[in-house]
């Protein structure tokens, strides 16, 4: 299997600490996700961004997509990461970091991921990859940067 990385970056207004309590809030995974995905938490047992897990489905349409990330320490002491357990994938690990810039902060989403062989494989190559991989964090990033002007 291939291991791919993909990363965006951006500049928001704010400060790392701002960043990291506005995805500490308990709808922000509702909030990032992009129409027309949808995602219901089954089980969150996250103690903090860093510590704990989350069962949840990731509807794709009609398609359901079920999920057990698990959230961890980051590279850095303003990020974390989350790293699925279980899911349509061979390997997802997604790191959120928060650096404090003289602009700003620093948002970088660093995903590092694997495809399963064959036809699951083909669909999330299809849906984690590429073009939909780069509209979905652009979204992210575009909420995030709502979320903080508030």
């Amino acid at each position: 299997m291939a291991t791919k990385v993909f990363e965006k970056r951006s500049i928001m207004p704010g400060t790392a600490q701002q960043l990291w309590d506005f995805h500490a809030q308990p709808n922000a995974f509702s909030k990032l996700t992009p129409p027309p995905i949808f995602v219901r938490v089954h089980e969150n047992k996250l103690k903090s961004l860093t510590e704990g897990t989350v069962r949840f489905t990731m509807w794709l349409g009609p398609i359901p997509l079920r999920w057990v990330a698990q959230h961890e320490a980051g590279p850095s002491a303003m990020s974390f990461k989350d790293r699925q357990v279980s899911g349509p994938m061979a390997r997802w690990e997604h790191e959120h970091i928060f650096r404090d810039v003289p602009e700003g902060v620093e948002l970088v989403d660093h995903v590092t991921l694997e495809h399963k062989p064959g036809l699951a494989g083909l669909f999330t190559r299809l849906m984690f990859d590429g073009l939909p991989l780069q509209i979905f964090f652009f979204y992210r990033h575009l909420r995030t940067r709502w979320g903080l002007k508030r």
